[in-house]
């Protein structure tokens, strides 16, 4: 008997809209998760507003299937208290959980109540059972793994909780770990931790090697993947402990959201019921065609950097068909390997980016000149496009062609959700009994979630002359429940003799008692609610500017540790890629007298702890910690060590702050998501003795487990084979600008792509300043040692007061060819 048939795995369907929402009912969803208004990670979708809530629930709940919102974005100081209205409206409606990113919403949820469940989102980046367990305080109920976790790490994470795991099956896949993607926000000030992504990964980039574009061919979206389809793995994710499947898409049609989850729904039946499931060569053509830019599993398989992304185009495409063999005056020639017929969609990809793509409709299908009606299976066939659709003189031989759109297929899908049908019915069990001169009693009972109400007739029993009540009468009677979302399983009868009521009053009786079943559905799931709180503190009153600052240099080689020992800085921060040369940073410190930190790499995964082992080995004076999964592993050893809390935590208010400070953290940095307003708003609340400010640094905008030196400069597909080319050569990514953004590995192997511009907030400091921020921090990613400490010497001057923040902007500007851009600092 496989162990794993009897447990419970939920389909979780996204939800853009109405029709999505009964689409995803209407096919199978277990439950369901949407957006309420802005405040969440897809604004783009259509949305619900606050007061559709009830109503959704309602209907949710009614074909007992799971509602949950996602507030999966990070939640600035000035939204604090629209947040709590927020939650509120949730916990009266029934919300059967909240998605949340924010450390400082979750502990606020938290506060407001202690029983309202609480989901995790992929953008906390949870990739290992340190950062689980960091969140077992606050009592979340399900954790959203990273999309980067094979199945070896996630049954390992399983194996190590008893925390429900969820994991994305199906959808887009985003190139950046989730929560760590910083590019939209610098260069569109789009943030994608507030649900606005620009989708930077999706455009053209040229590779630079060593200062030199690399040819690449037709190969331009070096960072665009394909889109994640594991439904031939649902028995490995099932075995490896996935509690939640969860499909990507809520800015996607209603017939993709029939079409995924219906195949999921059957995948995941058929496997719980012992079948050895596959899908069928036509299962995955119909989810390629709702939606795909190529499928992939992803990192689910493990790391395979030739599989994750194509490379040749960044949009939806749909089932290849083939490659054209001819071109002829009014149609191509191709020996096509997918069914195509009359009124498909097509496009011709010509692989050039440069050059707007061709496509539309098929017009007819001939085979050497004769129309062929009807569908054509495979095999050569002209295919003639509408005549105004494709212009062929821009068609060539060679360029492949997709079918984009079935037509018959999404009206299939179509009739799956549309009308008022119901959807699914419901067992219920009746047990009923009377004697003579005493009301007929029927006790209904909802089998699946037990609810039971009594329905007592309005007329007593009387003696029946002719025809008595029988079990098989009353169960053709109260069986007749068309319309409602239940049907009649079991009937238990017990009367005292030959009894009898009118046919109307049993017809009452089933309406009565249907309707009563119904209401206890729709109502809302019940929470505990806590004693009124305010949300925002009261502002805290400052002393005067702090009367000496500290500036921290953060290093990125050797050459730069050993520059910023010679200055004056306070502190010394070593982020190296490989953390091996650690020791040798931490040497050159003690050399010249100087406090150092090392900072842990940006994720965490299973079998890593040996790196933030590595670190406290090197014995340094304190660590930069990234992860949550870090911040677990070093606070639960109880080290006399400073820990300091950097950027990759996202805290972007007052209350995340808190948290992690109160979790042992001695100081935090805030999100760079936050603009200087929104900064003050945080800092004139925080703790700022506790906070620092990073004042210059080039941006770090993807982090991902993609690897662009593996892909790109290697026959390999991971760190085993690759021969390390990141050892001999240096990347960047130049865009369409020509900016050129450096790419940077870590001891993971995980590339960083930084930003080519520098960024400054040197005219905030007496802002700052004034607020009480004592801790100031300066980052470097290429400068060489002199550049070192002539940054610094700026930054040190406009600390001291001696020039002013634009000053420092002149100065760099005219030392820096790239120039200077204000970033994410900028008022909005």
């Amino acid at each position: 008997m496989n162990p794993f048939l009897k447990k419970s795995v939920e389909l979780l369907a996204p939800v853009g809209n109405w029709d999505c929402l009964r689409a995803a009912v209407a096919n199978g969803a277990d439950a369901v998760f949407f957006g309420i208004g802005k405040y969440n990670a897809r604004v783009r979708a259509d949305n619900f507003q606050m007061e559709e809530l009830p109503h959704i629930m309602a209907y949710l709940h009614k074909y007992n299937v799971r509602g949950y919102v996602t507030f999966n974005i990070l939640v600035f100081e000035n939204e604090l208290n629209d947040a709590k209205q927020l939650v509120t409206a949730c916990i009266e409606a029934g919300v059967d959980a909240l998605i949340v990113q924010d450390m400082g919403l979750m502990h606020m949820i938290r506060e407001m109540s202690p029983d309202f469940p609480i989901h995790g989102s992929t953008q906390m980046t949870v990739t290992s059972a340190e950062a689980v367990e960091f969140l077992a305080p606050y009592d979340i109920e399900v954790v959203v793994l990273g999309r980067e976790n094979n199945l070896k790490q996630i049954k390992s994470i399983s194996n190590k909780t008893e925390t429900p795991l969820e994991v994305f099956v199906h959808g887009a896949l985003c190139v950046s770990y989730s929560g760590q993607c910083l590019t939209s926000e610098m260069w569109g000030g789009r943030s994608a931790n507030r649900g606005e992504c620009a989708q930077a990964c999706r455009l053209p980039y040229d590779l630079m090697v060593d200062g030199e574009r690399k040819e690449m061919g037709n190969i331009a979206y070096v960072l665009s993947p394909k889109d994640l389809a594991a439904i031939d793995l649902v028995p490995e994710l099932i075995e490896a402990g996935v509690s939640s499947f969860k499909i990507e898409g809520r800015l996607k049609s209603p017939e993709y959201v029939a079409n995924v989850v219906s195949k999921y729904r059957k995948a995941i039946d058929e496997y719980m019921a012992g079948s050895d499931y596959r899908p069928s060569v036509e299962d995955i053509r119909e989810l390629e065609q709702s939606f795909s830019r190529g499928f992939t599993h992803g990192f689910l398989g493990g790391t395979n950097h030739k599989k994750l992304l194509d490379g040749t185009f960044p949009k939806k495409r749909g089932v290849y068909l083939g490659t054209v063999k001819k071109v002829l005056k009014d149609a191509v020639l191709c020996d096509i390997e997918a069914p195509l017929k009359r009124g498909d969609g097509i496009v011709f990809d010509a692989g050039r980016p440069e050059e707007k793509e061709e496509g539309g409709r098929v017009y007819d299908l001939r085979k050497r000149g004769e129309k062929v009606p009807g569908e054509i299976p495979s095999g050569l066939i002209e295919i003639v496009p509408g005549r105004h659709d494709v212009n062929l003189t821009k068609v060539k031989v060679g360029d492949k062609i997709w079918k984009t759109s079935d037509q018959e297929l999404e009206n299939r899908l179509r009739k799956t959700f549309e009308g008022e049908i119901t959807f699914k019915l419901f067992p219920v069990r009746i047990g009923t009994s009377g004697a003579e001169g005493k009301p007929l009693v029927a006790k209904w009972t909802d089998v699946v979630n037990g609810n039971s109400v009594v329905v007592h007739s309005e007329m007593e029993l009387e003696k029946a002359m002719k025809r008595p009540l029988t079990k098989e009468y009353l169960v053709e009677q109260w069986g007749r429940l068309g319309g409602t979302v239940f049907e009649l399983t079991h009937l238990e009868l017990q009367l005292e003799g030959d009894l009898i009521v009118p046919v109307k009053e049993l017809n009452r009786m089933r309406r009565v008692a249907a309707e009563q079943l119904l209401e206890l559905r729709e109502k809302p799931r019940q929470y505990k609610v806590t004693e009124e709180s305010t949300v925002v503190s009261a502002k805290k009153e400052r002393d005067q500017k702090v009367s000496s600052s500290e500036l921290i240099a953060l290093c990125r080689s050797m050459e730069q540790v050993e520059a910023a020992c010679q200055t004056d800085v306070h502190f010394v921060y070593a982020d190296f890629e490989f953390t091996t040369d650690y020791p040798a940073a931490v040497e050159v410190a003690r050399k010249y007298n100087k406090p150092i930190a090392l900072a842990t790499p940006r994720i965490h995964m299973p079998g890593e702890n040996g790196i933030l082992n590595g670190i406290l080995k090197a014995k340094p004076d304190a660590i930069l910690v990234r992860s949550l999964g870090a911040v677990q592993y070093y606070t639960s050893q109880n080290l006399d060590l400073p820990l300091f809390g950097d950027f990759s935590l996202n805290i972007a208010n007052h209350k995340a702050a808190e948290l992690f400070l109160s979790r042992g953290l001695e100081r935090v940095t805030p999100s760079y998501d936050l603009n200087v307003q929104q900064m003050v708003d945080m800092l004139e609340v925080a703790p700022t003795d506790q906070m620092e400010l990073v004042i210059h640094q080039h941006l770090p905008m993807f982090h991902t487990e993609h690897c662009v030196y593996c892909t790109f400069l290697s026959e390999g597909t991971d760190f085993t084979n690759c021969g390390r080319p990141c050892e001999e050569h240096r990347i960047s990514l130049q865009d369409r600008v020509g900016f050129s953004h450096p790419v940077r590995v870590d001891i993971g192997c995980r590339n960083t792509v930084y930003n080519a511009i520098e960024q400054s907030g040197a005219e905030y400091l007496p802002q700052f300043l004034q607020l009480g921020i004592a801790h100031y921090r300066v980052e470097f990613l290429e400068e060489t040692g002199d550049k070192v400490k002539e940054v610094l010497s700026l930054y040190r001057e406009a600390l001291d007061g001696k020039r002013s923040g634009s000053s420092v902007w002149r100065e760099l500007r005219a030392t820096n060819q790239l120039g200077v851009t204000r970033g994410q600092l900028v008022k909005k």
